[in-house]
């Protein structure tokens, strides 16, 4: 055997740790993209309602276009990102979103939105196969959690950042323009991808000869897959409903005014991105992330309980607003950690994109149970409803600790 220098040994775990870094930098990158896009047509909403001579009815459709359109797709998504490698996937959906926008904006029309949204949902489809495919090959094994953890906090600063620069680019250029400018940078993205030339994972990872591009032919209708396909709809079923109508629900329900309310939602939403850099740290740090997610869940159902039944004073709704947010950003990387460990070998796009689609399923029916909660003068539903769902997903992750 040939011993390796020492020099040599120390500039190539030099050379690991930049290309490491670059790798995460470009896929958070993509993933703020991805959560930027989705608040792209919501924050154009009134410029949309008024050239456009349609109704919010009509604007809800498109959403609900985007939302059917990525949840039918990322399980297929997932299974190209295995079968031809996720760099292409990635690259391509992320343009992909970028033109649909710049199309909408050049071809301002109600048929042109709904193509654009279901455009917008096809891409969408595609970041989290790809990501956590390419992450999961090429990050280190003992910094996995603090990776995935950037990723996700990429993604909410990349939802925080929409509204204030969509505002913006509609006073400055007009609504026209700034789906354009929003577009634009999906495509300068997407370029900046092929420029620092992101690794690929998958059947393509390892060549590009037609023999390496065989999909490993695994069953992924595994009862650990199917149980955390359940954990992320209720997960999104949890969360959607206090994102969504939280603050309506705090000025119907509890006498709060407007601004106390969006302070509410705002610390809960800003502790949430923070907590998804603790988890990371954390996730790294244990191996049993149901148990770290049961944890969290636990309070966060508790404290959610307490707003629900009891009449709280503005300071300390805000306070267990911003608790549960922490502990719910907190659990993240660890559930992304149970994907990982879920997914057979060589199908992990298959793996991220199957439980994924849980988000969907949540993001669907979420909308319709807690409008019926308000529509019903039940806001305090809104917060014992997400209670109940908390707690159904503590008891899944105890089953899921048990079985493993």
């Amino acid at each position: 055997m040939v011993d390796i220098p020492a020099s040599t040994s120390h500039l190539a775990s030099r050379d690991h740790v930049p290309s490491a870094t670059r790798t995460l930098t470009a896929i958070s990158t993509a993933h703020w993209v991805s959560h930027f896009h989705i608040f792209v047509l919501p924050m154009l909403f009134p410029f949309l309602k008024d050239r456009l001579g349609v109704g919010y009815i009509e604007l809800g459709f498109a959403l609900t276009t985007f939302a059917v359109v990525s949840g039918l797709t990322q399980a297929p998504i997932g299974y190209l990102v295995d079968r031809i490698g996720a760099r292409k996937i990635l690259i391509l959906g992320v343009m992909l979103g970028g033109c649909a926008l710049i199309a909408l904006g050049l071809l301002l029309s109600y048929p042109a939105l709904i193509v654009c949204a279901a455009l917008l949902g096809l891409a969408n489809s595609v970041y989290h196969p790809a990501d956590y495919a390419i992450l999961a090959a090429h990050m280190d094994e003992s910094k996995m959690g603090r990776a995935f953890s950037i990723h996700t906090f990429a993604g909410f600063v990349g939802g925080a950042v929409a509204p204030p620069l969509m505002a913006a680019l509609l006073v400055g250029i007009g609504g026209q323009g700034a789906l354009i400018v929003a577009g634009a940078i999906g495509v300068a993205i997407a370029l900046m991808l092929i420029v620092v030339s992101i690794p690929d994972a998958g059947a393509m990872a390892d060549g590009d000869d037609a023999k390496n591009a065989e999909t490993p032919k695994v069953s992924m209708m595994t009862p650990a897959i199917l149980m955390l396909t359940l954990f992320f709809t209720l997960l999104s079923l949890s969360q959607n409903g206090i994102n969504s109508f939280g603050i309506v629900a705090l000025m119907n329900g509890y006498g709060t005014s407007l601004s106390s309310a969006n302070i509410a939602l705002t610390a809960f939403l800003a502790a949430s991105a923070v907590g998804v850099l603790a988890g990371g740290w954390l996730a790294d740090r244990t191996r049993h992330h149901s148990r770290v997610a049961a944890v969290c869940f636990t309070i966060n159902a508790a404290i959610i309980c307490a707003i629900a039944v009891f009449t709280l004073p503005t300071p300390v709704i805000v306070a267990a607003m911003t608790t549960a947010g922490f502990l719910g950003g907190v659990l993240t990387p660890s559930r992304d950690m149970l994907v990982r460990e879920a997914a057979p070998p060589g199908a992990a796009g298959r793996a991220f994109g199957i439980v994924s689609t849980g988000f969907n399923f949540g993001g669907i029916i979420s909308p319709i149970l807690f409008g019926w909660f308000m529509d019903h003068a039940l806001p305090h539903w809104v917060f014992g409803a997400s209670a109940c769902f908390m707690a159904a997903t503590v008891l899944l992750a105890l089953v899921s600790e048990r079985k493993r």
